[in-house]
């Protein structure tokens, strides 16, 4: 007769990987550290302060980055060991280097990276070439389906860093057919409006829902912010989670989701480097709640 087995027997009998915890989400922090962000975050610089914040919730592994060291922070080695990478530039922007911000790409339409762009780093280039990738894929989805495998597609605007746009310029991207071709103008990743003088920024939680709102009021302020204003030159996105309002009259939409590729990128809009918009507990939350989200593989926009 067999000996009934012990607690201890099928504890034994478990698959020693299926008991451990589940492996932390691999956060990169990449900032390029203006010196103007001590006004705000003191000690810390920004990104700093953003790393140290997520570092103490559970089940999250932070590293920063930055620009002014070896491989610009983004080597191979470094990008292989991160799942979501957090990114903020602003003034310098020509000088990051080409292929480590096309690895960065290459890992996003992969699924095996994740991007959230936060305030001035909408001409970051990873964001402004994962906009780009994605402009590309709609404009293919537009064409007539007989049309679409043998189609010849002219890109234009590839470099679009620092030149704004008109409140009434023709919104980009757009596609149209010239000859027996199509062009499509990229996206501009810019607005036409933008002001610096700290007044309030009020939000609006619009998918209450979404994973990136969760423990979000419908409603909740940030007391200095720089204002943006719309239109935003970027692909309509997949989801719009916030909405920002400012008492002149100004909106922005401040939460924005887009699949690309097999992977996620996430905007962000409240910022600027001199307010303390990444102490406040709600950005904060917003980002650990992307965080988290944008780890897991996405199966549809």
């Amino acid at each position: 007769m067999k000996k009934p087995l012990t607690f201890l027997s099928l504890i034994l009998l478990i698959p020693l990987g299926s008991m451990r915890a589940a492996d932390p989400i691999r956060v990169l922090v990449w900032d390029e550290q203006q010196p103007q962000q001590k006004e705000a975050y003191g000690d810390r610089f920004l990104g700093e302060t953003i790393a140290a914040h997520l570092e103490k919730q559970s089940g999250l592994s932070v590293k920063s980055g930055r620009l002014d060291e070896a491989e610009q922070g983004l080597s191979e080695v470094t990008l292989d060991a991160t799942d979501v990478l957090i990114f903020w530039s602003h003034r310098r922007v020509k000088e990051q280097d080409d292929a480590r911000m096309e690895a960065v790409v290459k890992r996003v339409l992969e699924g095996k990276l994740a991007l959230i762009a936060l305030h001035s780093a909408h001409w970051a280039k990873p964001f402004v070439r994962l906009m780009q990738e994605r402009a590309k894929a709609d404009a293919r989805a537009q064409l007539p389906e007989a049309e679409r495998p043998s189609a010849k597609i002219e890109f234009l605007n590839e470099t679009p860093y620092y030149r704004g746009v008109k409140k009434d310029a023709p919104l980009t991207p757009s596609l149209a057919r010239v000859g027996d071709a199509w062009q499509l103008t990229l996206p501009q990743c810019v607005f036409p409006a933008y002001r610096a003088d700290g007044a309030p920024g009020h939000l609006h939680t619009l998918l209450p829902q979404h994973p990136i709102a969760a423990g979000l009021p419908a409603h909740w302020d940030i007391p200095q912010t720089e204002m943006y204003g719309e239109p935003f030159h970027v692909p309509a996105p997949d989801d719009v989670v916030f909405e920002e309002k400012w008492d002149k009259g100004e909106y922005f939409r401040s939460g924005l989701v887009w699949k690309v590729g097999q992977g996620r990128v996430f905007y962000f809009r409240p910022g600027h480097e001199t307010y303390p918009v990444f102490q406040q507990a709600e950005p904060l939350r917003v980002l650990e709640n992307a965080v988290r989200w944008m780890a897991k593989k996405p199966s549809s926009p």
